[in-house]
């Protein structure tokens, strides 16, 4: 008889957990059961359909639903699972009652932290998730005049930029001093913020929401906040994401401090017939051990496909991540790895710090953009510990490279005689990151 392997969400976890099953034991039986119409999207770019940079929702589909038929997974579509009955092996679900299952995978993603103020009832509040709901908004926004994001975080960032295109007049509240105020250093997130204020963009930092603001039909009409009231027709929420772990705590899963799903290497839960895999679980830091939730779609992917084959009777390992990141914010590009001036020194680690500003291009060549890189080094030994970039163009790459740099222990000498490549249209003579690595040996040389 077949093993029954079953996935609990059709996110790129559980999309990529069903692969990953299916791939060490192609005779499994694979089902995957998600409350939604579709599985194996990119949500990641529902802010970019709402700015116009891409022309439909239907671009961000990775495949057809009859892709998954051809590939033998079974995906149950707008479908609730009730509950976990480990003792027994099952799981109830809404409408087709009891299912039993060999190994269970939980990929449930995240849900936004609850603002916990009155008006949350009110109709005009985007919680940007589900296409479906996306593409309904998305007609909204034509009638929209003005909107308020809450919260600067990465899809907070996307949408307030989303917003300014779409020629909406945005504002967006936070209670950091900053953009992204956890994760981005403050030299950098003011460039940042000097692109929103050319968009039209009013920024209100240092401010908590108070309350959402009924119009007197229903409708959210504006938000209190610590520093005033804002008018408005719309309200996006992206607050921070927690873990949707309600199946794991009520199954009896062990949950971390960061309210994820604790896994071990294997991505197996403490359950031995469990996994999880994406938002809903914490992966360590490979430098500080810090357990970390609600990483990026690439992370959820690459757990759900290390999930998925051990579900299946396989061997695979899910190393410590160093959390290369990226994003579009305002006209710039950001990105790092690991920790920036803030992080690390709200966890008290020291640092040797070198700085450059250099160019993506050819000085000469046409569409030269600038590019500024931060290193973060470990002082004596100068081993990397962190960067930060903002740029127009080659920040995606550099940050994928100082995730590994990190990882790998590379020091500032390392990156100081690295060779690089250089041609007129794609890279300076001047490697920004070497240029960085060189300042930061001079400057340890001065402490």
């Amino acid at each position: 008889m077949a093993q029954r392997v079953v996935v609990i969400g059709g996110g790129g976890g559980g999309l990529g957990a069903a692969g990953g099953a299916k791939a060490i034991d192609p005779t499994a039986d694979v089902r995957v059961y998600t409350e939604f119409e579709d599985v194996a999207y990119s949500p990641c770019g529902i802010p970019f359909v709402h700015g116009k940079e891409i022309p439909t929702f239907e671009s961000l589909f990775l495949a057809e639903k009859q892709a998954y038929v051809d590939a033998g997974i079974e995906v149950h579509y707008e479908t609730r699972v009730n509950s976990i009955d480990r003792a027994n092996k099952t799981i109830s679900v809404e409408g087709e009652g009891v299912v039993p299952y060999d190994s269970l995978v939980i990929s449930t993603g995240f849900i936004y932290q609850d603002p916990g103020v009155p008006g949350a009832h009110l109709d005009g509040l985007y919680y940007v998730k589900n296409i479906r709901a996306a593409m309904e908004w998305d007609k909204r926004l034509d009638t929209v005049k003005k909107a308020v994001v809450v919260e600067a975080g990465p899809l907070g960032i996307e949408m307030v930029t989303a917003l300014a295109h779409r020629g909406i007049e945005t504002h967006v509240i936070d209670p950091h001093p900053w953009a992204l105020g956890e994760l981005l250093d403050p030299d950098l997130a003011q460039i940042v913020q000097d692109s929103w204020t050319e968009l039209g963009v009013t920024m209100h930092w240092n401010t908590e929401l108070v309350a959402f603001l009924d119009n007197g039909n229903g409708s959210v009409g504006g938000v209190s906040t610590s520093g005033g009231t804002i008018d408005c027709d719309l309200v996006v929420v992206a607050t921070h994401k927690r873990a949707n772990n309600s199946l794991a705590v009520a199954g009896g899963i062990a949950i971390g401090t960061t309210g994820g799903v604790v896994v071990n290497e294997n991505m197996k839960t403490s359950d031995p017939s469990i996994w999880a895999c994406g938002d809903v679980c914490e992966i360590p830091h490979g430098s500080a051990s810090l357990p970390l939730q609600g990483l990026t779609g690439s992370h959820a992917y690459a757990q759900g496909k290390v999930a998925g084959y051990n579900a299946a009777g396989g061997s695979r390992a899910y190393s410590s991540v160093y959390v290369p990141w990226g994003m579009v914010a305002g006209k710039w590009m950001i990105g790092g790895a690991a920790f920036g001036e803030v992080a690390a020194t709200a966890l008290g680690m020291p640092y040797v710090l070198g700085v450059a500003d250099g160019i993506s291009r050819a000085r000469y060549y046409p569409g030269v953009k600038k590019v500024r890189v931060k290193l973060l080094a470990e002082p004596g030994t100068l081993r990397l510990i962190g960067a930060q970039i903002i740029g127009g163009e080659g920040v995606k790459e550099r940050a994928d490279f100082m995730g590994l740099a990190v990882k790998m222990g590379l020091t500032l000498h390392d990156l100081a005689n690295m060779e690089n490549v250089y041609s007129p249209p794609i890279g300076a003579l001047n490697e920004p990151i070497k240029v960085a690595a060189t300042n930061g040996i001079a400057a340890a040389g001065k402490s």
